[in-house]
């Protein structure tokens, strides 16, 4: 009689998983999330961060004197968490793709392009690049 009863349960188990595994997927929470990239904004590129540490602006130099004009007003050190600070304060950056732009504190609304793993580009207030270069010259932090 035990044997009996053992297989019935086998086979009621084995339906079970074959049958059933159709409603099991109703269920999972993978099917709940939306479609796509978890990991993009909203605008479908992917949110980033800069590299942490120093950063420093320059403009170009001339032909006849110094390569380049370091502007310290400026510079800028990102810390973690999307942060960054200066002499003025500290703030927030959003970061998509390779453009940068400053949503709290001292550098509110400035847009940078980026150029490399160490190297932005400020862009003007139109989306046109700037002459103005920054260059991460110092480790994180």
């Amino acid at each position: 009689m035990r044997t009996r009863y053992i297989i019935i349960l086998t086979l009621s188990a084995a339906a079970i998983a074959t049958f059933g595994s159709g409603l099991a997927g109703a269920q999972d929470r993978k099917d709940a999330r939306p479609p796509g990239n978890p990991d993009l904004a909203p605008g479908g590129t992917m949110l980033r961060t800069l590299q942490r540490g120093e950063w420093q602006c320059a403009l170009p130099g001339d032909a006849g004197g110094e390569a380049y004009r370091v502007v310290e007003a400026e510079g800028f050190r990102i810390g973690n968490a999307s942060s960054y600070r200066n002499p003025q304060g500290r703030g927030i950056y959003l970061m998509r793709g390779d453009e940068v732009v400053f949503t709290r504190g001292p550098k509110t609304d400035e847009k940078f392009r980026q150029l490399g793993d160490n190297m932005l580009q400020k862009l003007n207030a139109d989306g046109t690049p700037s002459r103005l270069i920054c260059t991460r010259v110092g480790g994180s932090g």
